[in-house]
């Protein structure tokens, strides 16, 4: 399945957060692929990130995920550099940013 999610930088973290992603952690990203991930993208638009990953199952990966140290200490850096950690709306982690459009 693909899940395109949608986050926000804090204005004055954005070079922490780019910095951070030059050196993601490998025992994360292997994790992350544990966990059903087979793609993970990240654009950004001055503070705005926009996310597509493609997985198994999006619940799963994130349960699996949020067990582990490697992530928990990932998210808690990541939480001092976002604004909007997660564009759920309160849906939990079936939501994500609607379809609205795709090419046929």
């Amino acid at each position: 399945m693909r899940v395109a999610l949608h986050t926000r930088i804090r204005a004055d973290r954005v070079e922490a957060y780019e910095a951070a992603h030059r050196e993601v952690p490998e025992r994360l990203t292997e994790a992350i692929r544990a966990a059903g991930a087979t793609s993970w993208t990240i654009w950004r638009s001055g503070t705005d990130l926009f996310h597509l990953l493609e997985c198994e199952d999006y619940a799963r990966l994130l349960a699996e995920l949020g067990r582990l140290p490697v992530n928990i200490a990932w998210q808690a850096r990541m939480a001092e550099l976002l604004d909007v950690v997660h564009d759920y709306s309160g849906a939990g982690p079936a939501a994500g940013l609607p379809v609205v459009w795709e090419l046929p």
